[in-house]
């Protein structure tokens, strides 16, 4: 595993992660249960701090931590949001429809590392937003990694 690329160099480096954080909110702003938590729709400043974290999380620059606050502000931006579980589940959905428009890579181990993130966060995130949730008020932005199953590599 030492000599295993990162996901973020596995996905085709940041420009992979900005097209799939577009592809994902392309898909939102037209969507009837997450459109909702987006009005006026997802501005670039949005993206590209989304796309920002993502970067982070998958082996990229700790800017996100570095300019936006790190996990804290990501934290504070899911408080009080009260998302409902059909919308955590549609953003599971859609995140893994949007890495096919997105061109990310097909192979299963990649995929299952992503998908792996998107589970992870989603149901942190469902926590974190309902009204008197106990929270983790400070912890580092993950790092993701392959989890069990790192690239093939012959």
């Amino acid at each position: 595993m030492d000599d295993a690329p990162t996901l973020i160099d596995w996905a085709g480096g940041p420009a992979a992660f900005r097209r799939l954080i577009d592809a994902f909110y392309d898909r939102v702003e037209t969507d009837d249960l997450l459109s909702a938590l987006f009005p006026g729709g997802v501005h670039e400043e949005h993206r590209d701090h989304v796309t920002t974290w993502w970067i982070e999380v998958f082996g990229g620059a700790a800017d996100y931590t570095e300019r936006h606050g790190g996990y804290q502000r990501m934290l504070a931006h899911h408080r009080g949001l009260g998302i409902t579980a059909d919308q955590r589940l549609r953003f599971v959905t859609l995140m893994s429809l949007a890495a096919a428009d997105a061109d990310l890579p097909a192979d299963p181990e990649f995929r299952a590392a992503l998908m792996g993130y998107v589970e992870w966060g989603t149901r942190l995130a469902l926590h974190n937003s309902q009204e008197g949730a106990e929270v983790v008020e400070q912890a580092p932005v993950p790092r993701w990694g392959w989890g069990v199953a790192p690239p093939y590599q012959p």
